[in-house]
This record gives C-alpha cells, sequence and structure tokens, in this order.
C-alpha cells in the first residue's frame, strides 16, 4: 500500500509474488540483512546480564546433556533469560534465529565465531536384560549379528559398517528410527542394540557398553555465535559457562584401553 504497487497474487495454495514482487524482491532482502546486522550491533554494546539467551542445540544434546548444565546457569545468573531450541536444523545465526548454535560440525559461515570444546565419542550400547538373553558379542560380526536398531532415512550407520567392511542396507535393521531422542529410548526399552554418545550411554544404569576398546567416529563439538555479540555481556557468559561445562561433560568419557 505504501508504495502503490501490487507486490503479491492469491492463488489456491496462499500468496505469490507479482512481476513487480519479484523485482523488488532482492531489494527487500537486503534491507532485512541490514536490519538484522543494526540489531545484533545495538545488541552486541549490551553490558548487562539481565536479558534472554536464545541457545540451540541438537535434539540429544538438548534432552540429555544441557538440561542440567542451564540449571547450574541459571542457578548463577538468575537475571538471565535462557530459550532452549531443541532441533537438528542448522539455525542461521545471522538472521538472529539464536544467539548461540551448538553444533557437531564446523559451521561454514565465514562471519561466525566459532570455538570447538571437545570431541564427543560414540559408543554401542545394550541392556543387560538384552545381552542377558542374547549373550555379549566379543567384535563386530557378532554385533551385527545381533539386532541392531538402525536409521531410517539416514545412512551414517551403513556408511560407518562398510568402513569396517561390513556391507549392510536399510533392510539389515528390524527396527529404525531416525529421531535420536526417541532411539536412545529404544535402547533403553531392550529393543536391541544401538549408538549413542559415550557421554550419554554411560550415566545409566542397567545400560552396558559394548566393545569399550573399538574405535568408532568421534564428532566434534563447537559452539558458535555471531562475532558481534562477543562484545554482549550476557552472550559472552553463556558461551563461557557452556564451554567449560561441556568441556566437564566430555572430560568424563571413558576412554578406551
Amino acid at each position: 500500500s505504501d508504495l502503490g504497487v501490487e507486490l503479491f497474487v492469491r492463488n489456491p495454495r496462499g500468496l505469490s509474488l507479482t512481476e513487480q514482487g519479484e523485482e523488488l524482491y532482492s531489494y527487500a532482502s537486503e534491507m532485512a540483512v541490514q536490519a538484522t546486522r543494526l540489531q545484533l550491533a545495538a545488541e552486541g554494546r549490551a553490558d548487562t546480564l539481565n536479558g534472554t539467551v536464545r541457545i540451540t542445540a541438537s535434539q540429544i544434546v538438548a534432552t540429555y546433556i544441557l538440561p542440567p548444565i542451564l540449571a547450574e546457569m541459571r542457578q548463577q545468573e538468575p537475571d538471565i533469560q535462557i530459550e532452549l531450541v531443541a532441533t537438528n536444523r542448522v539455525e542461521n545465526l545471522l538472521y538472529r534465529e539464536a544467539d548461540i548454535a551448538i553444533r557437531m560440525v564446523r559451521p561454514t559461515q565465514q562471519d561466525l565465531l566459532a570455538r570447538k570444546v571437545g570431541d564427543m565419542q560414540l559408543g554401542l550400547f545394550a541392556t543387560d536384560g538384552y545381552l542377558a538373553r542374547h549373550g555379549e558379542p566379543h567384535d563386530f560380526a557378532d554385533v551385527f549379528d545381533l539386532n541392531v536398531i538402525g536409521y531410517d532415512r539416514s545412512e551414517l550407520i551403513v556408511e560407518g559398517a562398510a568402513e569396517y567392511g561390513f556391507r549392510l542396507d536399510r533392510d539389515s535393521f528390524d527396527l529404525r528410527c531416525d529421531d535420536q531422542v526417541t532411539y536412545w529410548q529404544l535402547v533403553l526399552a531392550g529393543c536391541g542394540i544401538g549408538f549413542s554418545p559415550v557421554v550419554i550411554g554411560q550415566r545409566y544404569p542397567g545400560v552396558t557398553r559394548i566393545l569399550p576398546d573399538a574405535v568408532l567416529p568421534q564428532l566434534p563439538v563447537w559452539l558458535t555465535t555471531h562475532p558481534v555479540l562477543k562484545s554482549n555481556r550476557r552472550v559472552r557468559f553463556a558461551m563461557d559457562f557452556l564451554a567449560q561445562k561441556l568441556r566437564d561433560a566430555l572430560s568424563e568419557q571413558e576412554e578406551p584401553e
């Protein structure tokens, strides 16, 4: 209305851009980018702990690792409000979808400030009840002769098994799930052998780590924020606090002998 130009037309699926809207879209996108940068620059100069820090992490990290860390952070600095976004989608920090991201891959966006806090070891786990019924495997051949809980659409387990010389496919697993939180609950229920970060699996009584000497892939743990926010007092506090507590948690991982 302000521009005096028709930007959208209605269609059965909602709205779509007109030809004029298509021509103006790039200018609107640049305005959005600059507005976000202005907001980040202003908040980067905030010198108070009072306010909100929005943290994003994978579902399994947000569910099993972060809650006690965030509880301790709130006890130490109750003026900081925390928004936790549990998602496996990579949030765009440049567009302020989060202040801090905990990622298992190094960020590729050059405008971000990244800090590696350690490596998360993976291990094989099963309940003691499952192993009592089926026996504990002594090598990977024994493992894949038993019920290994697989992924549904993800190829990570299939590709990882191939590195050890085992040719598997999706149908090699009688039980499949891509959701990491549900996947771990299936392991705890005694459905079979499953993969888990060691820092999580070793916390559960009645669960045994299988083939602890096996060298499995490690997942790097990165803390990432927008560089402008490093001068924001509460974001800087949260970054330092998370980095130390995540290092402490990772240091408790049982090392293969």
